[in-house]
């Protein structure tokens, strides 16, 4: 038999949000059936929509409205350059942390570390250069409060 637990509703009415343990950004999600192939693995080009979702967050979790920069015409940020290893398989059913840190901050970029894991094994290990673009897809400067707060997460726990 289910025992019913009383929860408010409102703790179902919003998502799952990650947050910040000293430098490392940690973002939890469970693999779904749609994440796999017909052998239950996960299909390779899904770790890097688990880690867009927590790159994502990331900026969300730091204050950067990507949303609001956009529709304001400043710019977004496109992943220009990504190194990834794939080191084991996830597979249905699975609960995974994507753990990122912030490698360097330049004018126009940001390099991010990105570490797909399942409890303490490490399935994939990536390095993600994202630009930030002017609504034309050219280069420019990231505002400069968005690479100060890239700086302070970088030097967490220091």
């Amino acid at each position: 038999m289910v025992k019913a637990v009383a929860m408010d509703r409102s703790d179902f009415d919003h998502p799952y949000r990650g947050g910040f343990v000293g430098p490392q950004h940690r973002f939890a999600l469970s693999v779904y059936f749609e994440d796999t192939d017909t052998a239950g693995i996960v299909y390779y080009a899904n770790y890097l929509k688990y880690m867009e979702r927590a790159r994502s967050d990331m900026l969300r979790a730091v204050g950067i409205d990507q949303r609001a920069a956009l529709d304001a015409g400043d710019g977004v940020y496109a992943v220009a350059d990504v190194a990834i290893k794939y080191r084991g398989s996830a597979r249905l059913g699975d609960d995974l942390v994507i753990v990122s840190t912030i490698d360097t901050v330049r004018v126009a970029t940001v390099a991010i570390h990105q570490q797909v894991m399942r409890g303490a094994e490490l399935l994939t290990d990536a390095r993600v250069t994202a630009a930030f673009l002017s609504p034309d897809g050219r280069p420019r400067r990231q505002p400069r409060e968005w690479v100060e707060w890239f700086h302070a997460i970088a030097t967490k726990g220091e």
